[in-house]
């Protein structure tokens, strides 16, 4: 029986932080947008204690309406978490308890951005970036525009609230929060929600964790600059992998569906190489197959998703089901 790597991960970390485990609520004061090891850690939790926290909008509003912060270049974040242990070379594992809405308004921007249609479309909303309200029923999970005038008079969506921003420090410098990298961050992809793990690598002590940028729903691309932003309640709790075999060049996601590895890059083609080749690594690691086996369960069975395209980088995903890997026979 094939043992996956999250598994692998909870035997290896269970004798070593079964024991005192916190469940600790944290009220944020304070929010940050940018990543970077010169932040002050807001709070010290250990591998495997459950936190409970929520963060604001994209503009800085949370939950009551109320503005905590102003947009200064980046998205107001949660954190930074300091992981007690968390060294440079580990790699950090967030699993995301829950991630649950906690008022019923979202915004949106009336736009269209520069990759995502030709420039006669997107320059008819250079002069303004007008802001779309939108009314969350929270009861039902649906959305719909505030604005109930022409066309969308009965328009409404199925709400599925992520987490845009998750990530650590990065190696070097401030980098703000719109943007992402190795140590994740700005990735906008739906699938960074209840029941997901991310595997990110460490690069300074403690790992400096935040996250936020909620999102009620969002399309592919997040092409009107922003998805249905909104405040979130999150759930959360990490695990440490200790001196890995491997260095992870770009974050890696996995779910009851899915593993997926993100590839970033200003090229579309470039990303998408990255994201390929991450999944390569990942399934030959795990199912010990020669290049030429995985032509055939890769070629046969890759999904993408382009979850981003308004911020620098393009991002792409790289998605095996687990039910397709479930069909491969470990070689002893």
């Amino acid at each position: 029986m094939k043992i996956t790597l999250a598994i692998q991960l909870l035997l290896f970390l269970q004798p070593v932080f079964g024991q005192n485990k916190k469940r600790i609520y944290f009220k944020p004061t304070v929010y940050h947008s940018v990543f970077s090891a010169a932040l002050k850690p807001e709070l010290y939790i250990s591998p495997g204690d459950t936190v409970y926290t929520e963060s604001v909008d994209s503009e800085g509003v949370d939950k009551n309406g109320k503005s905590q912060t102003d947009r200064n270049g980046g998205n107001p974040l949660t954190g930074p978490f300091f992981i007690k242990g968390a060294e440079a070379g580990d790699i950090l594992v967030i699993t995301l308890i829950d991630v649950s809405l906690n008022r019923p308004s979202a915004i949106c921007f009336e736009s269209f951005v520069p990759r995502s249609l030709p420039a006669d479309i997107v320059s008819q909303f250079k002069d303004s970036l007008k802001v779309f309200d939108w009314e969350l029923d929270l009861k039902n999970m649906t959305g719909r525009p505030k604005l109930k005038t022409g066309n969308l008079k009965n328009f409404y969506i199925e709400l599925h609230p992520f987490l845009g921003d998750v990530g650590v420090a990065p190696e070097k410098g401030a980098i703000t929060t719109d943007d992402a990298g190795p140590y994740a961050g700005n990735l906008d992809f739906r699938r960074l929600t209840k029941g997901s793990k991310m595997y990110v690598q460490v690069f300074h002590e403690g790992a400096l964790l935040l996250m936020g940028d909620g999102h009620a729903a969002q399309g592919d691309g997040e092409i009107n600059l922003a998805a249905l932003e909104t405040s979130m309640n999150i759930v959360f709790t990490v695990q440490l992998i200790k001196h890995p075999k491997i260095k992870l060049a770009f974050p890696r996601i996995e779910d009851d569906t899915y593993i997926m590895a993100v590839g970033l890059h200003p090229s579309l083609d470039s990303a998408l190489q990255i994201a390929t080749k991450g999944l390569l690594d990942w399934v030959q690691q795990d199912y010990q197959l020669t290049l030429e086996e995985s032509t055939q369960v890769i070629g046969s069975s890759i999904e993408y998703k382009i979850p981003e395209i308004a911020d620098p980088k393009v991002e792409v995903v790289a998605m095996i089901r687990k039910s397709v890997l479930k069909r491969l026979t470990k070689m002893k």
